[in-house]
């Protein structure tokens, strides 16, 4: 249709071949106008993504806080819990109507034994007893007042008793090495080894070497001395005669946690739960010594004991009501040093034990550890991480 004449032509209806919208006027293609700044659409804002809320530095003090106090508590409760039971389980003991006499063992003559800790407590009476059987007994201290004025006692009350002092600090492992050097020297044989120094529910605190104390001491030291003193005891011992090694543990090991990637406490420390760690790995330690001994066919036996709670300076680190109930109750509930001691001497001496490894000692008599003791997995983990810590090569992996 012809455009009416006068007709203007509306703004911006130039043509091309794209879009069909109707014009002003009639009917044709045209292209669509382009919206101005006004008509450009606006998006929505955007909505922020909300962030987890971030906890309140109190509140994750608190927490943390609280999970320390947690993993120190249960250790404690664990390690008293254990202690009353065999507490109780000594008072039953003291007043049955007939106890057993005292064992007499056979003369020692001519044997030779080291007893570590040997100025105080258990060790003191190890020592005394094993001097009166004849034994040339060579006590391992880290005091040398103490150890020369223990020798001098001993000699006066038994008169015939063959005792010394050699220095020895089982916090490290250069000493120790020192010791086995001046032992040596000595040209002498070695017949039975009492691993029984010790320390108890220590605060925090590292050896020379930078191992935690419970299980740097308690076990470590005594891992590199036995394991130092080993071709002496193997060439000492006979088939009818074994060589003797006692291992002084705890009821505490019941209730102790092998942390095979924390063996050093370090990522929460408790000293009830180090010091019961370190009693475990010393059982875990007999049965696989034990077991090795057997492989090569050695006559060299291990054993561990279990004292019992025995009254010794050992508790000068717990807290001053237990100390307080202590004081007050000793007397009835607990060992006298040369009660406990008795075990000790059992295994090193008695007749019954000729022959007998890998046993668990509790008032001369042999009974069950902790199940997970006889884990031999275990066993074997712990020794190799222990060869390496103490700087000793691990000549038990090539053995089953």
């Amino acid at each position: 249709m012809p455009r009416r004449a006068g007709a203007a032509a509306s703004p911006g209806a130039a043509c091309d071949s794209g879009g069909a919208f109707p014009s002003v006027g009639g009917w044709g293609p045209r292209r669509a106008p382009r919206p101005g700044p006004a008509e450009t659409p606006r998006r929505p804002p955007a909505r922020p993504v909300p962030s987890p809320p971030r906890p309140e530095p109190a509140a994750a003090a608190g927490r943390e806080a609280a999970m320390s106090l947690l993993s120190a508590l249960v250790p404690l409760l664990r390690v008293y819990c254990i202690g009353l039971r065999v507490i109780l389980h000594q008072l039953r003991r003291r007043f049955q109507p007939r106890c057993p006499p005292a064992s007499v063992f056979p003369t020692q003559n001519g044997k030779v034994a080291i007893v570590t800790g040997g100025t105080k407590g258990i060790g003191y009476q190890t020592v005394k007893h094993l001097a009166r059987l004849g034994m040339h007994v060579i006590i391992a201290g880290n005091s040398e007042s103490d150890g020369q004025e223990v020798v001098r006692k001993i000699k006066e009350e038994t008169l015939t008793g063959k005792v010394e002092f050699l220095y020895c600090d089982l916090a490290s492992m250069k000493s120790i090495r020192q010791f086995v050097q001046q032992f040596r020297a000595k040209n002498c044989p070695l017949h039975v080894l009492v691993n029984n120094a010790g320390v108890m529910l220590v605060p925090e605190r590292k050896t020379e070497d930078g191992f935690e104390e419970h299980f740097g001491l308690n076990y470590l030291g005594h891992f590199l001395l036995t394991n130092l003193l080993l071709d002496t005891l193997k060439q000492s011992g006979t088939h009818s005669h074994n060589a003797r090694i006692i291992t002084v543990s705890s009821a505490t090991h019941y209730v102790g946690k092998l942390h095979l990637n924390d063996l050093q406490s370090r990522c929460s420390y408790s000293p009830h739960g180090a010091y019961a760690q370190s009693k475990l790995a010393l059982v875990l330690f007999t049965y696989r010594l034990q077991h090795l001994l057997t492989a090569n066919g050695s006559h060299v036996t291990a054993n561990v004991v279990d004292p019992g709670v025995v009254n010794t300076e050992l508790y000068k680190h717990v807290f001053w009501v237990v100390k307080m109930v202590k004081w007050m109750t000793a007397w009835l509930f607990f060992k006298t040093p040369e009660e406990g001691a008795s075990t000790t001497i059992y295994a090193a001496v008695s007749p019954e034990m000729e022959g007998a490894g890998g046993c668990y000692l509790y008032n001369e008599e042999r009974t069950k550890s902790a199940d997970v003791a006889y884990d031999e997995e275990l066993q074997r983990r712990l020794w190799t991480e222990s060869c390496k810590m103490v700087g000793i090569s691990d000549e038990a992996s090539r053995l089953p």
